[in-house]
């Protein structure tokens, strides 16, 4: 069976492309979370697609029962190696079917862990998954990318070293998709070159809205970012974060 593009690209080389990713950055974001999120402390919260656990970690150092879940073992290797103290339950899962019975207060899903497959209805099967994992009232946090300024500020090819290696990111919008092919090789000797293709799907923010709509949740507020009393603006904003709640009687269309 062909393998998908996400089931490819989160293995070792996605730590040297996107290692400027750090802990310090992780932990202003999540004290930036929690204030619009506004939970107690101890609530449980679940990071869907967690990546190395950089928010994982940060929430449960704020005091919350954390698990985290992603589908490379890859990153999960490296999250339970940050997890010394191993206050984080970490799952290997597929983010559209959780083997989890749910019951969280709070479900993140950050920095564009969503819009990875080609049909609609593959992305509504995740937003009734997080319906599914929060208690009724529980809230949610969707950070997504802002389609009007990607289209708008889209930079075709961009190319740094890091650690001995070349990497080349070209980028294009094709059918509503981004998409991103990345190249890596030594910069010296004949080192094998590595190829990945990275493809997520642009919403717009009624898209959005209407897809969390059928799946039974409410949105409360859309941030452009996570700067102070940064506003989502349809042009400007480079990020279009949903924060909202699984509603007490709701029910999914």
């Amino acid at each position: 069976m062909i393998k998908d593009w996400y089931e490819k690209s989160f293995g070792e080389d996605y730590l040297l492309v996107y290692k400027h990713r750090d802990a310090d950055g992780a932990a202003r974001e999540v004290k930036k979370m929690i204030s619009w999120l506004d939970l107690p402390q101890g609530a449980r919260v679940l990071d869907l697609c967690c990546g190395t656990g950089r928010h994982a970690l940060a929430l449960a150092d704020s005091g919350y029962r954390v698990s985290g879940v992603d589908l490379s073992d890859v990153l999960l290797r490296e999250a339970r190696k940050s997890d010394e103290g191993r206050r984080v339950e970490w799952h290997q899962a597929d983010m559209r079917n959780l083997p989890l019975d749910g019951g969280f207060d709070a479900v993140l899903n950050l920095f564009t862990s969503f819009g990875y497959f080609r049909e609609d209805g593959e992305q509504l099967k995740v937003l009734r998954e997080i319906y599914r994992m929060l208690e009724p009232g529980g809230r949610f946090i969707i950070d997504f990318m802002n389609s009007p300024h990607v289209r708008a500020h889209l930079v075709p090819e961009s190319k740094r070293e890091a650690e001995g290696q070349r990497i080349v990111e070209n980028r294009k919008i094709e059918r509503d998709f981004v998409i991103k092919d990345i190249t890596i090789a030594p910069l010296e000797g004949d080192g094998v070159k590595r190829q990945y293709h990275e493809r997520v799907k642009l919403y717009t923010l009624e898209q959005m809205r209407q897809m969390l709509a059928d799946a039974g949740l409410a949105v409360d507020e859309v941030h452009g970012g996570y700067d102070e009393d940064e506003g989502y603006e349809e042009q400007k904003s480079e990020r279009m974060i949903f924060v909202g709640h699984r509603p007490h009687s709701s029910k999914q269309a």
